[in-house]
């Protein structure tokens, strides 16, 4: 298993086919949720993947502050493969990158609600009620330094 962190501008063609396509395959097909999954945010965020044998098996984006909120977010979470931990895991090194690149004190996040608790682990609380973003229930979560 490894960890990798780019910056948007140091992803190679296939790594980036490789991130979309898996972003893709989540959130529009599987989710039957057709939204513009490609937006500028790309481009400001880092991007962590935990890679094994040449797959993606976890993946978040890494938004600094004042681009989607006041506060550095975390998005975009995916996990290829379910219920082994790496989605928690992606979500932590999100959380750390954070916290290390933007110098991060808060998070803030739009969760898909049935992925509350995953983000709860992760010490994320909810700060919104229950809304719909494309069709799906949602909330806004907060990480705080403590």
């Amino acid at each position: 298993m490894e960890l990798k962190v780019k910056k948007f501008d140091e992803l190679t063609v296939n790594e980036l086919y490789d991130i979309m396509k898996e972003r893709v395959n989540i959130f529009v097909v599987e989710q039957s949720c057709p939204y513009s999954e490609l937006d500028d945010k790309d481009k400001v965020s880092l991007h962590a993947w935990l890679e094994e044998d040449g797959k993606i098996v976890a993946y978040c984006r890494v938004i600094p502050q004042g681009v989607s909120y006041e506060e550095a977010s975390v998005g975009r979470v995916i996990s290829t493969k379910r219920r082994m931990g790496y989605g928690l895991g992606i979500v932590k090194t999100g959380i750390n990158l954070a916290k290390e690149h933007f110098k991060a004190e808060k998070i803030r996040i739009e969760a898909q609600v049935y992925a509350r608790e995953l983000y709860e682990k992760a010490g994320f609380r909810q700060v919104s009620d229950e809304f719909l973003e494309d069709g799906i229930p949602h909330i806004e979560m907060l990480w705080e330094d403590k």
